[in-house]
């Protein structure tokens, strides 16, 4: 199978961009689409969901030999261009198809020719009809007007987001109730184009402990139901009837984004400032030192071999692929020395500048691995030992910790380390002892002299169903994600400070082989698997006669598992280590919005916040 990306890829460029590169004319006969003769140029417009869509899974100079001579960003103010199409996807929000219409606002004064609309997802009816009744609809500036079932955010290979930070306070906040239904329901439309774009029609599976899991299982199959019936071949296919979502709450296992984690890519989103995937390094260069900007994505293949790696091999991999390197081009120097340094490789570049590009990229990788041992060094080593023995419940021998607080109170007390590092410690001790009582919490946060602001991290835990605070029994409550009810891995650690698996890992495990509690997992109103694949239902949408565009066919099951609230990097590295050894399934997951530590510590935080224009995205009312 091929990746979720290709997926994207595939379906923008097959139904959208490559179609407007040319243009059909008659034949003799009469007959349309026999001849074709390439058309104008194009510009494409963006909003922002589709411009993080596209960066991740187009090249510009693959869109640029389509037709498109310029890609723009919506929200900006453009330079007319009259004599040219515009290609628009966008999603059918109130802010997005306001701004289109603006385009066409004035006859005569059009910002383009034409206008080729794309949705990502299905048009609200109030949205469609306040479309119908402007202008530029009764000048027929819109020549085109489809929907291409795509919402989501194809992150990696396997990996897939929504771009919905704010689902986590919708879904979790007491605050929310109001905004609530309308940020799921578009969470739940954005699955279903995750599903209609991979030619899937899954049963769905929640996790129980969570009633709210329940609820949104249901909106996420209404509106699967609702692209069934405008594609009533949608999961057709060899095993595809086998195919499962599966929808977690983020309470499935609170540990590990708190942890420290030491793979190259987890290790880096935590302790660098990576913004939007770019890395930023002071570099060496013949006019002195200059900064350096590089996207950590799937382009480079380095990353890939490298990013689930543990940090204690990844300088040694660097070395020995470079020294390969060398040897293949023959390039002299001290590259044959057990360990290169970067300054190494910026003398090889001086030497070989034929080989700037490839010499850089091993460099850059040296870089970004030096800073992340030196923070590590600098500010966490102590942390992560006790981190990994309040998460095991034991120590690197493997015997039960009996006073965790002797390891605790050291930490809490240094000033050297910062707030979120200790609340990290406090939480993971919480959740070791299955919650507190208010009085030991009290003196806890006394010894971290945790701000009163930064408080709310820790209590508000509670609205995810995780115990913080004990109930007076004194008695712990049964977690699944605790190691003491897990099955060992001892063989498959080598790192002392490694110890801890994501409970996510034993999920995905558990589902490949059919193992997945079906109490605890269960399917949908009690099916199981290829429930509710009867006749199609009528389609809600086709008397607008839109065009919904199919993705291409694939063949054979997918397990899909969506964590509503966000998703870390080392629960994303579970599913390469079991997807690339499984033939039998295809492995997606995929949440709201990846996170690190301090974001997911950040959006706990947000669940006190009081109900706001500004903190809540949800699908836009209609135009009034």
């Amino acid at each position: 199978m091929g990746s979720l990306q290709e997926s994207v890829r595939d379906k923008i460029f097959k139904e959208i961009i490559t179609p407007h590169k040319y243009s059909s004319s008659s034949t003799p006969n009469g007959a349309l689409g026999q001849q074709y003769k390439e058309s104008q140029w194009k510009v494409l417009v963006l909003d922002k969901l589709a411009t993080r869509m596209i960066s991740a899974c187009c090249k510009m100079h693959e869109i640029m030999a389509e037709g498109i001579t310029l890609v723009e960003n919506l929200a900006k103010v453009r330079e007319p261009l009259p004599q040219l199409d515009a290609i628009y996807l966008i999603t059918p929000t109130n802010e997005s198809v306001s701004q289109l219409l603006s385009d066409f606002a004035e006859h005569g004064k059009w910002t383009y020719r034409a206008a080729h609309v794309y949705f990502t997802e299905a048009c609200p009816d109030q949205l469609f009809t306040d479309m119908c009744r402007h202008p530029a609809t009764k000048y027929k500036a819109i020549k085109t007007l489809k929907e291409i079932n795509c919402a989501f955010l194809p992150c990696e290979r396997r990996v897939f987001t929504l771009g919905s930070p704010t689902v986590f306070n919708a879904f979790y906040s007491p605050n929310r109730e109001l905004n609530r239904i309308n940020c799921l329901e578009r969470a739940a439309e954005q699955i279903a184009t995750l599903c209609a774009t991979l030619r899937e029609f899954p049963s769905i599976r929640y996790r129980a402990h969570f009633d709210q899991n329940g609820e949104f299982a249901q909106l996420v199959q209404q509106k699967l139901v609702a692209y069934k019936a405008d594609d009533p071949s949608m999961g057709d296919g060899p095993n595809k009837e086998r195919s499962q979502l599966i929808i977690i709450d983020r309470g499935f296992d609170p540990v590990t984004p708190l942890l420290h984690e030491l793979t190259f890519q987890a290790m880096s989103y935590d302790l660098l400032p990576i913004e939007n995937d770019v890395y930023i390094y002071k570099k060496e260069s013949p006019t002195g030192t200059k900064e350096a900007e590089v996207i950590l994505d799937e382009s480079d293949d380095l990353w890939v071999e490298l990013r689930h790696q543990h940090i204690a091999n990844v300088s040694q991999k660097v070395t020995k692929k470079l020294k390969q390197f060398a040897e293949e081009k023959r390039i002299s120097g001290k590259e044959g020395k057990e360990k290169s340094s970067v300054n190494d490789v910026a003398q090889m570049v001086k030497r070989m500048p034929q080989y700037q590009k490839e010499l850089n990229n091993y460099a850059t990788h040296m870089h970004l691995a030096e800073d992340c041992m030196r923070e590590y060094q600098h500010k966490v080593a102590e942390i992560c030992k006790v981190e990994q023995d309040l998460a095991m419940g034991t120590d690197s021998e493997n015997e039960r910790i009996r006073d965790p607080m002797r390891a605790v109170v050291p930490i809490l007390l240094n000033a050297n380390i910062n707030v979120n590092e200790k609340i990290r410690i406090i939480l993971l001790y919480i959740l070791y002892k299955g919650g507190i009582t208010e009085e030991n919490l009290t003196k806890l946060l006394q010894h971290a002299t945790i701000p009163m602001e930064d408080k709310v991290k820790i209590f508000n835990l509670q609205h995810l169903a995780v115990p913080v605070i004990q109930d007076g029994t004194r008695r712990k409550p049964y977690t699944a994600y605790h190691a003491s009810n897990r099955k060992e891995r001892v063989s498959e650690q080598t790192y002392q400070q490694s110890r801890w698996t994501p409970y996510f890992k034993d999920l995905i495990e558990e589902a490949v082989e059919d193992k997945l509690d079906q109490k605890q997992f269960p399917y949908l109103s009690g099916g199981a698997r290829g429930a509710g694949r009867g006749t199609a239902p009528t389609s809600a949408r086709t008397r607008y006669h839109w065009t919904n565009v199919r993705g291409q066919a694939r063949t054979g099951p997918r397990l899909i598992f969506f964590v509503i609230g966000g998703i870390t990097y080392s629960e994303t590295r579970a599913a390469y280590e079991i997807g690339e050894g499984n033939k039998a399934w295809d492995i997606i997951v995929g949440s709201t919005h990846l996170i690190t530590p301090n974001d997911h510590l950040e959006n706990i935080k947000g669940l006190s916040e009081p109900v706001t224009t500004s903190n809540f995205e949800v699908m836009d009312p209609p135009m009034g």
